[in-house]
């Protein structure tokens, strides 16, 4: 267990600090509830796992050798985060808006494909924290098991934080501009994604 512990710790930081997927999850979290945000969260978390389970087993290594790769994903990113920004800046809660629900299970599990943060968190965990003590297989389960079980409670506290908000957010004008400072991040990290 004290192998792990440094395994779930970072884990942990990855999956509870800022990045797309949280901003994502704060705005449907806001705007449609916990329950609206959930088919998202288990998007991400499905995602998240089958793509750190596709880099302990090798996929990691390839996109390193094939730089080309990697900066597609990184415009791919950057560019459905500005279109989700665009969507998001325009839904009101409690009334349909640009978007009738949060976006769902594909979505979130689609976008870890082209979510830099995800990328960093899958290759990292491949390289560093894969147990030399397992064999491939089980060693590439346990790390993406471990991540999936500690990131579903760190990036649900983030549509939880969206929900308790939503109070606030009950004149027009807040939820405006709300979703335009969700907006706004959205696009400031995919500007960052293109650095």
């Amino acid at each position: 267990m004290t192998d792990l512990l440094p395994l779930m710790t970072y884990c942990l930081v990855m999956s509870g600090t800022p990045g797309p997927n949280n901003v994502m999850l704060t705005t449907a979290g806001a705007n449609f509830g916990y329950r609206g945000a959930l088919p998202q969260i288990l998007g991400i978390v499905v995602g998240g796992f089958l793509l750190t389970l596709a880099c302990c087993l090798g996929l990691g290594t390839l996109f390193l050798a094939y730089p080309l790769a990697q900066q597609v994903l990184r415009v791919g990113g950057a560019l459905y985060l500005v279109w989700l920004a665009w969507k998001l800046t325009g839904a009101r809660i409690s009334e349909a808006g640009a978007l009738d629900r949060a976006p769902g299970f594909v979505h979130g599990a689609l976008f870890q494909l082209v979510n830099p943060k995800s990328w960093l968190k899958a290759i990292t965990l491949a390289s560093v924290f894969m147990p030399a003590w397992l064999s491939p297989w089980p060693a590439a389960l346990l790390v993406a098991t471990l991540g999936a079980l500690v990131g579903f409670p760190a990036i649900s506290m983030w549509a939880l934080f969206g929900m308790a908000i939503r109070r606030v957010l009950t004149r027009p004008r807040a939820q405006r501009l709300f979703n335009l400072a969700m907006g706004g991040t959205l696009v400031v990290l995919a500007l960052l994604i293109l650095r």
